[in-house]
């Protein structure tokens, strides 16, 4: 059975990382972006990263171009942006595509555990719903992640055990984490 760490990604410097670096930890990967509406999602991503650190939490940052092209600076640039609004401290990774053709395998892999199920009810996520179909349509078969900020919950194996979309609420998003842990 595949987990997460039959991975490799790129660090923000082109370097090959394993994920079995990060054996014994629980995982929360995040596909990010630096000029999204839910670029916020930083501010509580580092709170629970601080707060939960020690007792084994990691998030992976993988931001990533092709929502709206709502991150187009370089992978230095982004990672300055991040450090200096939100203070973040957990590792970025090299900026990736998640869906399509050149979609990161880790990505296609994380979807295909925790498929995409929709971003929920109410007229905000219908909204994105419909901006994210428009988006998307390009990539078919091969999309994998609706839209920034989609969470993936790893846990201690390896094992992919939830999937948030961005329009979850953050409340679940540290109560799941916190479960894990």
């Amino acid at each position: 059975m595949k987990t997460v760490y039959d991975f490799t990604v790129k660090d923000r410097q082109g370097s090959n990382v394993s994920l079995s670096e990060y054996q014994g930890k629980v995982l929360l990967i995040v596909n990010t972006a630096t000029g999204c509406g839910f670029t916020p999602h930083y501010e509580p991503l580092e709170e629970m990263y601080k707060e939960m650190k020690e007792q084994g939490l990691e998030i992976l940052d993988f931001p990533c171009n092709q929502f709206a092209n709502q991150a187009p600076g370089s992978d230095d640039e982004i990672h300055e942006f991040c450090t200096i609004k939100f203070g973040t401290e957990f590792p970025q990774f090299k900026k990736i595509d998640v869906n399509g053709e050149t979609a990161d395998p880790l990505f296609a892999w994380l979807a295909s555990e925790k498929p995409f199920e929709g971003f929920g009810k109410g007229i905000k996520n219908a909204a994105l719903n419909k901006f994210a179909a428009m988006n998307n349509k390009k990539y078919g078969e091969k999309t994998y992640i609706g839209w920034n900020f989609t969470k993936f919950l790893i846990d201690r194996e390896g094992r992919v055990i939830a999937r948030f979309e961005p329009t979850d609420d953050m409340k679940e998003v540290r109560a799941a984490v916190a479960a894990a842990l």
